[in-house]
């Protein structure tokens, strides 16, 4: 896979394949699996024009895999969001016409944080049909300067998730808009953990972090999904204490090296009960999709 004319990462066919990605969750006792394109396709940095002709066949490539193993697959789309003309119309044709469950979107979008004027309209038609809407990082902060050890993917992230949730969460989006239903990858990244210093923040410089939403960041906790992949016990459980054990979903990342080895296998290895267990493995996801 390149990105641009750059050697970006070598891809197997369970990256397109279905029948192997069946075959694979098969074998991980996964009955279901949310497909969307990954983040190095967002294409944000390109041509509008030429970024919603992409997606339109990124889409409909997902959107014909659902169709033919709708009992296996449920699909998200992506969008041009530099453009909300073109963000809005190809939204709204994944849900009306290819039976998407909501879309995926970049923590931010090149370089323009999510709370920005130009894409409320966007989460105003996601809000009337119902998508959900599931964040990853990508176009990491810092990423020319720290390139060495993989520190993009290990520290810029997870900075990235909490980027994305503080905007919204200051930007008054969650606010104007309280029946989307955000996702977060990895466990939300670095928000979870640094919400104390976030609510202090909040309260001590109200002048620069409460100028578009005065309410203490900390009531948003449990107001959007975040996923479980954070690859520690203690951490899960500070995520399930913190979000609610209703807002914490399966989180895989397959088929990429930061994925867990076997999906799920951190929820099963939790002191919880099985109602729990259950609740996370499958209910809240469902519930987030809008399919339950």
């Amino acid at each position: 896979m390149m990105q641009d004319d750059v050697f970006f990462r070598e891809i197997l066919a369970n990256c397109w394949d279905p029948s192997i990605r069946i075959h694979e969750c098969n074998q991980f006792k996964c009955d279901m699996q949310v497909l969307s394109t990954i983040p190095v396709m967002f294409n944000y940095h390109i041509p509008a024009q030429d970024s919603y002709d992409i997606a339109r066949f990124l889409n409909d490539h997902i959107a014909g895999i659902c169709k033919d193993h709708p009992d296996k697959f449920i699909g998200l789309g992506s969008i041009p969001m530099q453009d909300t003309e073109l963000a809005c119309r190809e939204l709204e044709r994944c849900m009306t016409e290819l039976g998407m469950a909501g879309i995926e979107i970049g923590t931010n979008i090149d370089d323009i944080n999510l709370s920005e004027p130009q894409f409320m309209p966007i989460w105003q038609t996601a809000e009337k049909l119902g998508a959900s809407i599931f964040v990853h990082p990508w176009n990491m902060m810092g990423q020319k300067q720290m390139n060495k050890y993989w520190l993009p993917w290990l520290v810029g992230m997870p900075a990235e998730s909490s980027r994305a949730i503080c905007s919204l969460i200051f930007g008054g989006v969650f606010e104007r808009f309280p029946k989307l239903r955000f996702a977060f990858a990895h466990g939300g990244g670095s928000f979870p953990s640094t919400i104390g210093r976030i609510e202090h923040g909040h309260a001590m410089r109200p002048d620069l972090c409460a100028i578009d939403n005065p309410k203490n960041p900390r009531h948003y906790c449990g107001h959007f999904w975040v996923d479980s992949l954070v690859h520690d016990q203690m951490a899960l459980e500070f995520l399930v204490q913190l979000m609610g054990k209703d807002k914490v979903t399966l989180g895989t990342d397959y088929p990429f090296p930061l994925g867990e080895n076997v999906p799920g296998e951190l929820i099963h290895s939790m002191p919880w009960d099985n109602k729990t267990k259950e609740m996370i493995l499958w209910d809240n996801s469902m519930k987030w999709l809008g399919r339950k």
